[in-house]
């Protein structure tokens, strides 16, 4: 996991419903591992991304919006 993964998976982490934190995991390592193999791309991230809104305290839902529409701005 580089720097940048390792952040993200922490501010994840940080926001994931209390009983979800393994599912949470698989689909954060999921994601790493098609980043390093370059599989990690706009169509796959619009795929997954409400498994990821599934995982997270409603309260949060805007915060990580705003930051995987960040991330997905640099994605083709």
């Amino acid at each position: 996991m580089n720097q940048g993964q390792e952040l993200f998976f922490n501010f994840f982490m940080e926001r994931v419903i209390p009983g979800k934190e393994d599912e949470a995991k698989v689909l954060l390592q999921t994601g790493f591992e098609k980043q390093a193999d370059g599989t990690f791309d706009a169509a796959y991230l619009k795929e997954v991304m409400p498994a990821y809104f599934a995982l997270i305290k409603p309260e949060f839902i805007e915060e990580l919006q705003n930051a995987m529409a960040h991330f997905g701005s640099n994605l083709q």
